[in-house]
């Protein structure tokens, strides 16, 4: 695993607790400012293995269809290539079809329309949410999960990308397609541009394990203050 930064994926139980926190329970925290991406983005960064400036990049007409399957069109981040990533079942069962419905009927173009940027990137926000700084706690410390942890290895949302390559390795060479790891990946190991078989992606993507079925974002949004 390409893993950077001392870095490292988080834990089974470490994801059960994220994917139960607050942000996918029933009632808001006191002086809570709720974003629409505080739901759908550490989702998407698992299901998809993108990076946080990749995801807050994401036009409405970047989720395309090819053969019939739903894919996210990544190709905003200069240090990995661009992709097709299909779409996991657990993001639409959260509601995304539902959310992208709400986008359009308020003529919003990119799908985290209220991720703002900072020069141009959406990654310092995400990382000042999701990790805190200084007095401030992030999304970690709510859900009571070190940063840092006693071997020194740090837990940050591009964690969530390594659980993504630790699962889509195995099933990809399952699938007896080491090409399909290095693609999804956005890998220069894969040397072409395109991958043909965008139903073997699809089947690799859809057995990244659902760490919690009943997220939903009709409830983020019917969540009341606590």
């Amino acid at each position: 695993m390409k893993s950077h930064l001392g870095r490292r994926p988080f834990s089974a139980m470490e994801l059960h607790t994220l994917s139960h926190g607050y942000i996918y329970g029933d009632q808001r925290l006191p002086r809570e400012q709720a974003k629409h991406w505080h739901f759908w983005l550490p989702l998407i960064a698992y299901y998809s293995g993108a990076y946080s400036d990749e995801i807050g990049h994401l036009e409405l007409n970047n989720i395309v269809t090819y053969n019939g399957i739903a894919c996210f069109d990544f190709h905003t981040h200069g240090k990995i290539k661009p992709r097709l990533v299909p779409i996991h079942q657990a993001l639409f069962d959260a509601g995304l079809n539902e959310y992208i419905a709400l986008l359009k009927q308020q003529n919003h173009t990119r799908l985290l329309f209220d991720l703002p940027s900072k020069s141009g990137r959406y990654s310092e926000k995400v990382r000042i949410w999701f990790s805190g700084e200084g007095e401030r706690a992030g999304y970690l410390q709510k859900c009571d999960i070190p940063n840092v942890d006693q071997l020194g290895m740090k837990t940050a949302i591009s964690s969530l990308r390594l659980n993504f390559e630790q699962q889509i390795r195995i099933f990809a060479i399952q699938a007896n397609s080491k090409d399909a790891f290095n693609y999804l990946m956005g890998f220069i190991e894969y040397p072409k541009q395109t991958f043909a078989d965008i139903t073997l992606l699809n089947h690799v993507i859809q057995q990244v394990r659902n760490i919690n079925p009943h997220i939903r974002w009709q409830r983020f949004t019917a969540r009341h203050s606590a």
